[in-house]
């Protein structure tokens, strides 16, 4: 199982040449992992608020993107994610874009990123301290 979210291509996304820039791909990326985050209930920042068991961020230690085709200025892409490793205290997200074409119901693929985060607690301050993944959060994870 995976998570499925759509997103428009905006003009800020683009370059010179209208196609989207490649830095634009690491935003969608951590936008479409929250996005996956909410949706089982894990926040995505730590809040006082939550049950100590949920109260974990997940900093970034590896990030990665291959690119296969072009997106331009307002094509819809679908993006997939998919957990693809769940370790003690890291996960590892494996992202798909595609566009559907009109000629086609075939998608294009457009690139393929992975990212690896880590699961820390937020110290009051700033400082973060690695954690072991809590088991009501490894749960909700292992869905996907």
């Amino acid at each position: 199982m995976s998570f499925r979210t759509r997103r428009i291509v905006e003009f800020r996304d683009t370059d010179a040449a209208g196609i989207v820039h490649f830095s634009a791909f690491f935003p969608w990326m951590e936008s479409a992992e929250h996005e996956m985050l909410r949706s089982v209930g894990i926040p995505v920042l730590p809040d006082a608020d939550h049950d100590q068991g949920l109260c974990v961020t997940w900093p970034r230690v590896n990030a990665a993107c291959d690119y296969f085709n072009a997106a331009r200025f307002e094509d819809w892409l679908d993006i997939e994610v998919a957990v693809d490793k769940i370790g003690r205290s890291s996960v590892q997200y494996s992202i798909t874009f595609t566009r559907l074409d009109g000629a086609s119901d075939q998608p294009t693929r457009i690139a393929k990123g992975s990212t690896v985060v880590v699961c820390c607690r937020l110290h009051s301050g700033g400082g973060l301290e690695k954690v072991d993944i809590p088991d009501a959060v490894r749960a909700k994870l292992e869905s996907f």
